[in-house]
């Protein structure tokens, strides 16, 4: 099983922890590499521009490719399916003009010029609004543009929209969200190693922003500390394996970050004792 992951920019690193998170070491380094084992025999990492992985997965040179949704998009690969959402490198693809300029609305670029780096994302998105612009690719400093008379408005990437303040220009529509996606070539779907990878990679997503709580409890306070914890699917109850502490049981539960502070003063004051909380690396839902 071959996974081709950005070699470089803002989506590499975020992608190599999550492989090694999920449990997927690189054997023998990320850097200046083509390939690089992992700790499964059976899975290879590959390095290629994040913009290249959709076509890589399409043609076979990979089975399953980490990169961001536009790139999946602008591809326009119809032979592969998204498996899973990775939930970082969120941005989004926005129609802007300049903001003391005449474009308000997409119908106002009929027959104007757009810049873009994302010619196939713009043609359809103009496509769906009947509007017919003329669409132009450029490869850098889209937001430039419409600055030296080169275009009218411009497609571009942006993820807090800094950027374009800087440059003057004003959000006239969103043309698309986009995340980090696992994707895979559909006829090695059914695979069993794809869906341990997609597995491995949740896990690590279901993991984050959770806690395990560990606590000893008086078997007649029990409902009392059962009723405060916010935990997924309710607590774990288990026998204490002392003798000579047979009124207490052990409770386990998982619960949200951001439950913790208050949910351990409630259940301390419900009879809990011996209170721990450890991060959790993976979870299997």
């Amino acid at each position: 099983m071959r996974i081709a992951v950005p070699n470089k920019g803002r989506l590499h690193e975020p992608t190599i922890d999550l492989l090694e998170r999920a449990g997927l070491h690189l054997e023998n380094g990320a850097d200046r590499k083509l390939y690089a084992d992992t700790v499964d025999p059976d899975v290879t990492v590959l390095f290629a521009r994040a913009a290249d992985i959709p076509e890589y997965v399409a043609d076979g040179a990979a089975d399953l490719g980490i990169t961001g949704f536009d790139q999946v998009c602008e591809a326009r690969v119809d032979t592969v399916s998204e498996l899973l959402d990775l939930e970082f490198g969120r941005c989004r693809l926005v129609l802007a003009a300049p903001e003391d300029g005449d474009i308000e609305s997409v119908d106002d670029l009929a027959g104007k010029i757009v810049a873009t780096e994302f010619p196939n994302i713009t043609e359809d998105f103009f496509a769906d609004t009947g509007v017919e612009p003329d669409i132009v690719e450029v490869s850098g400093a889209t937001e430039l543009t419409p600055h030296v008379e080169m275009a009218d408005a411009i497609v571009d990437i942006t993820s807090t929209g800094t950027t374009l303040k800087m440059n003057r220009l004003a959000v006239v529509d969103e043309v698309l969200e986009s995340s980090v996606r696992l994707f895979g070539r559909d006829d090695i779907l059914e695979e069993p190693k794809v869906e341990e990878v997609r597995t491995a990679l949740s896990s690590v997503k279901h993991a984050e922003g959770k806690r395990y709580l560990m606590m000893n409890v008086p078997q007649e306070r029990l409902e009392d500390v059962r009723d405060v914890i916010p935990g997924m699917g309710g607590p774990t109850i288990m026998e204490i394996a002392d003798e000579g502490d047979e009124e207490k049981v052990a409770v386990h539960a998982v619960v949200n970050e951001s439950d913790v502070f208050e949910t351990i003063t409630e259940v301390k004051a419900a009879g809990a004792s011996d209170i721990l909380v450890t991060e959790i690396e993976r979870l299997v839902e």
